[in-house]
């Protein structure tokens, strides 16, 4: 997360004194297996994450949907393929677990991403909203 451009001044994480919420994160993710984590590493260094939550839903007939969210890969690992194929894995475990539909959400400043995920074949087919409580 420190090496995000805009999650490294979003989060405030100055150094390891600041990864507890993480692993905190991280433990709950582990725990529940509506939801995965997906590491990349390379020797001992991670250098990619995504997240990945199965939600069921009342819409599409009761579908059970997949979200993609924390798609990271370390600035020295882009544009080798790294974030492609943790996506492709996320959608063909989502099929898998019988996902009517895949989505995930891309802060608008991040263009580069959004190509990215168009090249995948995700279209931009609606507009976001948050709430920060």
């Amino acid at each position: 997360m420190a090496d995000d451009q805009l999650g490294a001044a979003r989060d405030g994480v100055a150094g390891p004194d600041d990864v507890q919420p993480y692993l905190d994160a991280f433990a709950a993710i582990d725990a529940d297996p509506a939801h995965v984590l997906l590491v990349a590493a390379h020797s001992d260094d991670v250098v990619g994450t995504l997240q990945l939550s199965f939600l069921p839903g009342l819409a599409r007939r009761g579908a059970l949907r997949a979200q993609i969210e924390a798609v990271r890969v370390r600035a020295d690992h882009r544009s080798g393929g790294l974030g492609s194929a943790m996506v492709t894995w996320a959608l063909a475990e989502s099929r898998r677990r019988g996902c009517a539909l895949v989505q995930l959400t891309s802060d608008k400043r991040r263009g580069a991403a959004h190509r990215f995920y168009a090249r995948l074949g995700f279209t931009a087919s609606h507009e976001g909203f948050k709430l920060y409580l």
